[in-house]
This record gives structure tokens, C-alpha cells and sequence, in this order.
């Protein structure tokens, strides 16, 4: 369920804090600057993450911080695959999906993750990564809430995995999963409650 541990330990700690801060650009706070939105910390939810963009009713912010924050976690499991192998590359996507919860450059309160895990497994293996996106978006177009459709995307991930023969990913994907249900953990109380805001209201 782990790939075998081949690199060195004191290189596996350099890609894991390379990775991490790759993970702690915040890059929906740059973009919402960028567009002349304001601070994304109080708008909305307050979180940093595409959802929250889109709330601020700039669709074209929302897809750039979805993309570079999905990017930001392909790029670290893509580099150390192709320069270290399968432990460093799962090693970047943990790494980097923790920079993203857990920001140094911002006082460690970040994202719930979600864009970054998608990216993450796109990346270490692209037909679960699409499985994944395509269960975000089918449960996003049928009930138009978006903490809805990322904790099904975060539920069925390692169904996937194993369904498609990627049982290598389950430790991370189901520890990733853990934690993407904690960081929503208000979500699902207003989900259980029937409060929780549908996919484009204005913050």
C-alpha cells in the first residue's frame, strides 16, 4: 500500500520541505490582489481556496487560483518523480497538500486542500486523478454545493485507487481524504443543517 523507500532519508527531508513550501504559496490571496479584489480573508468564508474566489463573483480569479493551486501540487510530485522515483514523488504530494492546509508565508491558516489534492493525484497516477475530478464534478453539476462535492472527490479517491490498480496510493490517498473531512469539519455541520451556501453566491 506504500511505494518502497529508495532515496536516501536526508534527501527525502529536502523534497518534503521544498514541496511544502511550494504548498504554502497562497496563491488565491496573489490572485484576488492581483484582480483588485480585496483581501480574500474577509470575504466570504474567509478561506483561501478557488471556492472562496468565486464567491467575490470574478469567475476568471476562481479558475486561475483552482488551476495554480492544483498545479502547485502536480509540479512537486512531477519534479521529484522524474528527478528521485515513487517514494519522494508521494512524499511532495503530502508535503505539498500540508503547505497548502498549513502556510508558513501566511501564519499557517490555510486551504481546506482540495485543489492541491486533486493535483497531487492527477499527477502520481492521471486515470485516478481523473476519476477523482470527474466525481468533484458530477456531484458539483447534480447538487451545486461545492464542500459537497470535495468530500465525495476525497471519499471515493482510494476507491478509485484500488479499483484501478493503484493500491501504491491508498495510505497517502486515505490519509489525505482524512484530513481534507477534518478541514471541513464546519462544512458538514451546516451540510447535516441544510445552511451550507450553493457554488457561486456572493460572498
Amino acid at each position: 500500500m506504500i511505494p518502497l523507500i529508495e532515496t536516501p532519508a536526508p534527501t527525502l527531508a529536502l523534497v518534503a520541505l521544498a514541496a511544502y513550501l511550494l504548498g504554502s504559496v497562497p496563491f488565491g490571496l496573489v490572485i484576488a490582489r492581483v484582480f483588485g479584489l480585496g483581501d480574500l480573508r474577509q470575504i466570504g468564508s474567509g478561506n483561501i481556496g478557488a471556492t472562496n474566489v468565486l464567491r467575490t463573483g470574478n469567475r476568471a480569479a476562481a479558475f486561475l487560483t483552482l488551476v495554480l493551486d492544483a498545479g502547485k501540487g502536480a509540479i512537486a510530485v512531477l519534479i521529484a518523480r522524474f528527478t528521485l522515483g515513487e517514494d519522494a514523488a508521494q512524499l511532495a504530494a503530502g508535503a505539498s497538500f500540508l503547505g497548502h492546509l498549513f502556510p508558513v508565508f501566511i501564519g499557517f491558516r490555510g486551504g481546506k486542500g482540495v485543489a492541491t489534492f486533486l493535483g497531487t493525484t492527477l499527477a502520481l497516477a492521471f486515470p485516478v486523478g481523473l476519476a477523482a475530478c470527474a466525481t468533484w464534478a458530477a456531484t458539483a453539476a447534480l447538487f451545486r454545493i461545492s464542500s459537497l462535492a470535495a468530500l465525495t472527490a476525497a471519499a471515493l479517491a482510494p476507491l478509485w485507487m484500488w479499483i484501478l490498480g493503484e493500491e501504491r496510493m491508498l495510505a497517502l490517498g486515505m490519509v489525505l481524504a482524512v484530513m481534507i473531512f477534518i478541514r471541513h469539519h464546519t462544512n458538514i455541520s451546516r451540510l447535516l443543517s441544510g445552511t451550507e451556501p450553493r457554488i457561486g453566491r456572493k460572498g
